[in-house]
Formats: structure tokens, sequence, C-alpha cells
């Protein structure tokens, strides 16, 4: 089958080319992809920067997003049939969805909702995930919380405006000139654009910050906090949780 895949981790771009059909285990389903979705991980992922914590094998097919339509399901799978379209992120050390066909574990798949485009569930999974973690299983965020979301108009920012306002919290966000009303649009009750204004000048006594940008922001978010507030960062080294898990997990522990 066609794929983008490297032989080695580098700086250069990926391989197009021809590698084997996925192999099947009893609680995968196989899926033709029809759209998968381009993440900065990714381009880290093929560079290496990851692989202390996530080694994978060579060839490596890339890619964490994918929608596709179920052509086969392993004996172990009941939630869902041949024919089925469905989304997924699949997990750290089965990706592959820059390809005609990836096999994914039946956890990390779902059905995709039937007004939802292919291509715009292809870019849903990564992003939604990691605001939700961030927001809901990290933060705890409540109603009536203040939130401040760096960069609004990316895409994690987009995804945890909408989920933040949807717990009921007053949300901040950052973005350039030319996308202060999109991210308006989304639900942002504050917007502060870095072209024209600081956020330190701007803001004071938030709850929950999520930065995803450098580590000076990450710093100066500091100073919009309130006292015992949650200062969630998705850039730079991950957390010593992290890297202990990813290194259990190639032991088979």
């Amino acid at each position: 089958m066609k794929s983008y895949f490297i032989k080695q981790y580098q700086k250069a771009p990926a391989i197009l080319g021809e590698m084997p059909e996925p192999v099947m285990n009893d609680d995968d389903v196989l899926v033709e992809v029809c759209a998968a979705g381009l993440n900065h991980l990714d381009l880290r992922i093929k560079s290496g920067e990851f692989k202390m914590l996530v080694p994978y094998s060579f060839p490596l097919i890339l890619g964490h997003d994918v929608a596709g339509k179920v052509i086969a399901v392993g004996k172990n799978v009941r939630q869902f049939a041949v024919g089925d379209e469905v989304f997924a992120r699949p997990r750290d050390g089965r990706i592959g969805a820059f390809a005609e066909k990836i096999a994914i574990h039946q956890d990390d798949v779902a059905k995709k909702p039937n007004n939802l485009p292919m291509a715009d569930a292809a870019g849903l999974p990564l992003v939604a995930l990691t605001a939700w973690q961030a927001l809901v299983e990290i933060a705890q965020v409540k109603a009536g919380q203040k939130v401040f979301i760096h960069a609004g108009a990316g895409g994690v920012g987009t995804i945890a405006i909408q989920l933040a306002k949807y717990l009921g919290a007053f949300v901040a966000t950052t973005t350039s000139t030319a996308n202060v009303d999109f991210v308006q649009s989304l639900g942002a009750d504050v917007v502060i654009d870095y072209k024209k204004q600081n956020f330190t000048d701007e803001l004071k006594d938030y709850d929950v910050v999520l930065n995803s940008l450098d580590k000076k922001t990450l710093l100066n978010s500091l100073k919009v906090m309130q006292k015992g507030g949650r200062l969630i960062s998705i850039s730079g080294p991950p957390t010593p949780a992290y890297a202990k898990k990813g290194r259990k997990g190639q032991n088979g522990c």
C-alpha cells in the first residue's frame, strides 16, 4: 500500500512509497484512510525528538490523526462493523495514518458524526483530546472560573475555547489581528491582539492558563494567575510521569 514513511529519524521529508499491509490483532479495526491530519507532533517524531520516550522501529509510517471507513474487524470487536465511518487518534507506538490503510485498537476509535466531513474529522482527534486532557482531566475547569488560552486560533486553541465555554468558564485568548473576529465567534469573552497588546497588562486573577507557546510566554503567564491557579503547558519537555509511562510501555510492563 502507498504510505509516507521514514527509514530513520531525519529532518528531511518522509518518503512516499510502498509498505506492507497492516497486521491486525483481535482487538483491532482495519480502516481505509479517507483523510489524515498533519500535526507538529508528526514532525517532532520524524526528527527523533521523542525517541528516548517513545522509540519506534523502522520503517515507520507517520500520522496521528485519521478518518475513514472500517473494512475489517478483529474477533473481539463488538462496537464497530464493516462500513462504519470512524475517526481516531492511534495510540503511541501504533501510529501510521499517512497510508491507504491502518489497523487501530478499538479503544482508540470513535464513530464519525454523519454531518462531519472526513477532512474535518481527521483534524480533530489529537487537538480535541489534548484540550480535553488539559481542561477537564488536569485543570478540572468549573463553571464560573476564568480560563486563559494562548493561541486561540491554533488547532488546540480553537477546541479549547469552545470546550471551556461549554464547561461554563469565562474565556480569554490571544491571537493576531486577522483572527480576532474568528476567536470571538468561537466564544472568547476577551481577545488579546498580541500584535497590539501585552496580555500581562490586560489580564489578571485567572484560575487556569493553557500555554502552547515558548518558555517566556509560560513564565509571563504566572503574572495573570490568581493564587492557587493552574498553569498547564503543552509545549516544552514532557513531565516525569509521561516519561515514566513511556519507558514502561516500551518494556511491556
